[in-house]
Formats: C-alpha cells, structure tokens, sequence
C-alpha cells in the first residue's frame, strides 16, 4: 500500500514572500532531489477559505506519496529529503506540522 508524508503550513506572517520563495526555491529543490527521494507522486494545495467560508486554518499542504512504508523510510532517510525538511525554516514563518501515514482505502 502506498505511504504518504504530509506537510501541513499554518499562515504565513508574509503570505506574499512565503509563494515567492515556495515556487522559486523550495519546489525546485524538491524536484532536483525527486530522484533520490523516490516518491511517486507529489501534490501541493493552497487553501482558500473553509466549507462554510470562513478563513482557513491551515495556508497550505504539501503530500509526497511513496509506493509503500518501505520507500518512504528509504527515500527520507536521503540527503535530499534532509535538505529539503531543512529549507521550511527558511520561509514557513507560521511553522509546519509534518506526518506520515499509510494509505487505508479499500475498493
């Protein structure tokens, strides 16, 4: 079953500086390590307002999917996860909350 490492962004104190080092520095330096990370698939989600409209909790997700347990460990064990964990202290001024999961859906 695939595993997934989520990243999640409370509000950043200058939302405007945090897209601008998030799409010029940290995504390039996750896709220059894709390869020895290994994940399989990588969505990113900028919240806009809750379901009932209101201002959302959280600014934004980031969720790595690897093909299972096994490559996860593997691929963030990596200098290149190391070095892409270590980038969020430089633009994630609202701090972060990081897991890791196994997927559970049954068809």
């Amino acid at each position: 079953m695939p595993a997934r490492v989520v990243v999640l962004y409370n509000p950043p104190k200058d939302p405007a500086a945090f897209e601008r080092y998030y799409a010029a520095t940290h995504l390039p330096l996750l896709y220059a390590n894709a390869a020895e990370i290994g994940y399989t698939k990588a969505e990113f989600v900028k919240f806009t307002t809750g379901l009932d409209g209101s201002a959302p909790a959280l600014y934004r997700k980031a969720e790595l999917t690897f093909a299972s347990m096994d490559a996860l460990k593997k691929g963030t064990s990596t200098n290149g996860f190391k070095k892409v964990a270590g980038d969020l202290a430089n633009f994630a001024t609202g701090g972060v909350a990081a897991y890791v999961g196994d997927e559970t859906n049954r068809q």
